[in-house]
């Protein structure tokens, strides 16, 4: 219980609409992060069908049980690996959604709930919303993982929420390039803020993995990390390459921040007064 926990971001190009070719990247750095006795392994947003993936939603999405996913899950073992695809629902509904797989298995799937459609973002016009985050356990129940998908974390009631609930690992599967919501927006400089605002308030760490590569007009600028309790970054990617980003965490350091700054403690209080 007291190892620390081994995470890495899987920081990858993903090849546009190749669902064969991008899981043959995925089983490559799958078995890297296995050789480092990773615990935890993330991968960016949409990273099985590529950013711009979702005018082709009909011949990409799979449902959460998919042959596709089942492969990736049986060589993960007991690594907890976050794929991003496109999901098929019943009722023909389609999501852009994250799984957790391990142990041969889908451990957990997060439908993105802030769909991004501004700038040159489209989610909005592909996929029907979430409606809720949830999460789920490691084998060391006191780390509690929720897989908010990129513009989530924009939503601070949504995170809020979350880590009032009892998230003590966040995991950020995002995909953001350098143009996609307009000239005066720096995206590195504003995920380094976001990020660093909710480890820091919430006692919270955060893996984020980015991807890697253009696609159309798009530059993607990487930048994946690992953030610890009080907003340092223990590790993270400085060049737009593909590159495996690993970092060790120790829960003792979430109890000494949370009991430091009782961010949580004192939100959940309030709540309490509320209801």
């Amino acid at each position: 219980m007291n190892d620390g926990l081994i995470l890495a971001a899987a920081q990858v190009e993903t090849l546009p609409g190749d669902i064969t070719g991008n899981v043959e990247r995925h089983l490559m750095f799958i078995a890297k992060a296995a050789s480092a006795n990773v615990n935890m392994l993330v991968f960016p947003e949409l990273s099985l069908v590529g950013h711009g993936a979702g005018a082709e939603t009909l011949r990409l999405a799979m449902p959460a049980d998919h042959m596709v996913l089942r492969q990736l899950a049986e060589v993960c073992g007991p690594m907890h690996t976050v794929v991003g695809f496109i999901e098929e629902a019943p009722g023909a509904q389609f999501y852009n959604s994250v799984a957790t797989l391990a142990y041969g298995r889908v451990v957990h799937v997060h439908r993105k709930i802030g769909l991004a459609t501004y700038g040159k973002l489209d989610d909005g016009k592909f996929y029907a919303p979430g409606n809720a985050l949830g999460s789920f356990h490691l084998e060391d129940p006191r780390w509690q993982v929720a897989t908010p998908i990129c513009a989530d974390w924009w939503n601070p009631s949504l995170v809020h929420d979350a880590a009032c609930a009892g998230m003590t690992l966040g995991v950020a599967p995002i995909s953001s390039a350098l143009e996609a919501v307009g000239d005066q927006f720096d995206n590195p400089r504003g995920w380094d803020t976001v990020l660093r605002f909710y480890a820091l308030v919430y006692g919270l760490p955060i893996v984020m993995a980015n991807r890697v590569g253009h696609e159309g007009e798009l530059h993607f600028w990487g930048g994946s990390r690992v953030v610890d309790s009080y907003g340092n970054v223990l590790a993270e990617s400085r060049e737009a390459r593909e590159e495996l980003v690993i970092a060790r965490l120790d829960y003792d350091d979430v109890r000494r921040a949370r009991f430091a700054l009782p961010t949580v403690r004192d939100a959940r209080t309030r709540e309490g007064w509320r209801g």
